[in-house]
């Protein structure tokens, strides 16, 4: 994967969807990355515990702390490389559907 970040051409040759949409996607995958680490432990054992509550929107914490760490750049690097194949895939030429004879 390339991590260096986008180059100013790149960057204005983004649209506001295409930077959603790798923000989302890594978001959903930092997410999926952090449940198996919340789901190790049971805070509800705890002094401070929110029990069957807690569980049933941790789901939802999740979702958001890793939103969160993408808007501040905190997340996986995965948006750039994500926006980087978007404008290849861009750029390359519409191949027509193949047809069956």
């Amino acid at each position: 994967m390339n991590s260096t970040p986008l180059s100013p051409a790149e960057q204005a040759a983004l649209t506001p969807a295409m930077r959603r949409a790798a923000a989302g996607f890594e978001a959903q995958a930092f997410a999926a990355l952090l449940r198996p680490a919340f789901e190790a432990t049971d805070p509800s054992k705890g002094s401070f515990g929110g029990g069957a509550g807690e569980r049933q929107f941790r789901g939802f914490l999740l979702d958001e702390y890793a939103k969160r760490a993408v808007a501040a750049g905190q997340g996986l690097g995965l948006a750039d490389a994500l926006l980087r194949e978007m404008l290849r895939r861009q750029a390359q030429p519409a191949t027509p559907p193949e047809t069956s004879p």
